[in-house]
């Protein structure tokens, strides 16, 4: 009996998805070779019908000047050279590394050190670029975008990438003079503007945001309390044992940390500010930053009429409800998922630019990952570290945790604490479902385990 024919093939170092009876020459994402693809499932089947996409693409229209948006707007212009492509971004600044804010809050880089790319390469990749400008309206029917600077912009296609907002939870205060968040370049100068030693801050979330800024404000000089809702930190990237001795390495650099802390109020008594406490306790500050997560912005899409649950709506291709408009990013969520990672925004980017120039490129998902370094003390996470019925390898030190979870000898999840060298392995197993069935029986501890994957990365 023959075997099923294959129809479609998965990039085992992105994840690219390529539909075909061969897999692709090449990569179009990450220029791997064809014998790096596997046979994979077909991707789900589309929210809408697709276009006519015979043509090449004339005119781009980029919602969104974080790494989505300039990747999305990246890739069009390699595979559409002759393409008409405009990029939108909100903020007056150039298109800059987000995550790179709280390098700048703690002094490691100066503000020229954030940009993407100089203006010169906008102008060399002829990506029309306006800043300080957003999208007010889209009419999808229509094909246009109606802009804040009073212009109406026609496209053929188009890439919502407008990306997230911080999440200030509704406590009474949180309007008050001296509360920020740390989401854009704006809320970062803000802050620094006030930063002299010995200011009181206090920082609210327990996240990795939370502990980078609080790491950040510590080494400039400043006096930091940090507060964490849950019993420890990062607990959606850490077991108890891992966030506990995360805890103890932070409170070591000077941080006060308050765990199982719960947020009443912010109040102001003259110039000072407090944080009431929901056991009654009150913590005084001069600034407070919110790091409490983000949400994605999504009134656009949603008066558009295009599909939102958590996120604007896509399919594998990264389509949303209508077949002429992509999404990608922290707005975009995929089989439920909205990722709020970079380098997911950056594929996904990528991804959906191919896709709106004509090129047909399916997303198949990431395995969540999670890396701090600001703190001295490298932690990495990654998949499903507690996933049920998973054997479990893990050891702790007084400065290090390691936890490898494997499901029917296939590693779904690991831990990494004070332990460097390793991530790139890790992904790289999780995502080529790496099967470890014939080591386990001879690594009984998590310590031989690093040493073996050290050994044997692929």
């Amino acid at each position: 009996m023959s075997s099923p024919a294959v129809k479609a093939w998965r990039c085992e170092v992105c994840g690219y998805i390529h539909e075909g009876p061969e897999p692709p020459a090449e990569c179009p994402v990450c220029a791997a070779p064809a014998a790096d693809f596997a046979p994979c499932a077909e991707p789900v089947a589309p929210l809408a019908a697709a276009s006519d996409t015979a043509q090449p693409v004339r005119r781009l229209v980029v919602l969104g000047g974080g790494i989505a948006g300039v990747a999305a707007a990246e890739a069009a212009r390699q595979v559409a050279p002759a393409a008409e492509i405009t990029l939108l971004s909100g903020e007056p600044e150039r298109p800059y590394w987000r995550l790179n804010l709280t390098r700048l809050l703690d002094g490691e880089i100066q503000e020229d050190a954030l940009p993407l790319h100089p203006a010169s390469w906008y102008e060399q990749q002829r990506i029309r670029l306006l800043t300080g400008v957003t999208a007010t309206a889209l009419a999808p029917d229509r094909h246009e975008v109606t802009c804040s600077n009073g212009e109406t912009l026609p496209f053929e296609k188009l890439v919502l990438a407008v990306g997230a907002q911080a999440f200030l939870p509704p406590w009474p205060g949180v309007e008050l003079a001296g509360v920020y968040a740390i989401r854009t370049f704006a809320d970062s100068r803000a802050v620094l503007r006030q930063l002299r030693p010995g200011l009181r801050c206090l920082c609210i979330g327990g996240g990795i945001l939370g502990l980078e800024t609080a790491g950040a404000l510590a080494r400039q000089g400043v006096q930091v309390d940090l507060l964490a809702g849950d019993g420890w930190l990062m607990p959606r990237q850490l077991t108890q044992a891992g966030g506990e001795l995360l805890g103890r390495h932070v409170a070591a650099l000077g941080i006060r940390l308050h765990t199982g802390a719960k947020v009443r109020a912010i109040t102001r008594a003259g110039q000072a500010l407090g944080v009431l406490l929901e056991d009654g306790s009150e913590l005084p500050a001069d600034l407070v930053l919110v790091t409490t997560g983000i949400r994605a912005n999504l009134a656009l899409a949603t008066a558009a009429g295009l599909r939102t649950e958590q996120g604007v709506v896509v399919d594998d291709w990264l389509t949303t409800s209508h077949p002429d408009i992509f999404a990608a990013g922290d707005c975009a969520e995929h089989r439920n998922v909205l990722y709020g990672l970079w380098p997911a925004a950056q594929f996904q980017g990528t991804l959906a630019g191919l896709n709106a120039a004509g090129q047909r490129s399916a997303f198949g998902g990431l395995p969540r990952s999670n890396v701090l370094k600001v703190l001295a003390l490298h932690v990495f996470s990654i998949g499903q570290f507690d996933a049920p019925a998973a054997q479990v390898l893990e050891q702790q030190g007084d400065n290090h945790y390691l936890r490898f979870a494997f499901l029917e000898s296939r590693l779904c999840g690991a831990i990494l604490i004070g332990h460097v060298g390793l991530d790139a392995a890790l992904k790289g197993a999780l995502e080529h479902r790496r099967d470890f069935a014939t080591v386990l029986p001879q690594l009984p501890t998590a310590a031989a385990f690093a040493a073996y994957l050290a050994a044997h990365p692929t």
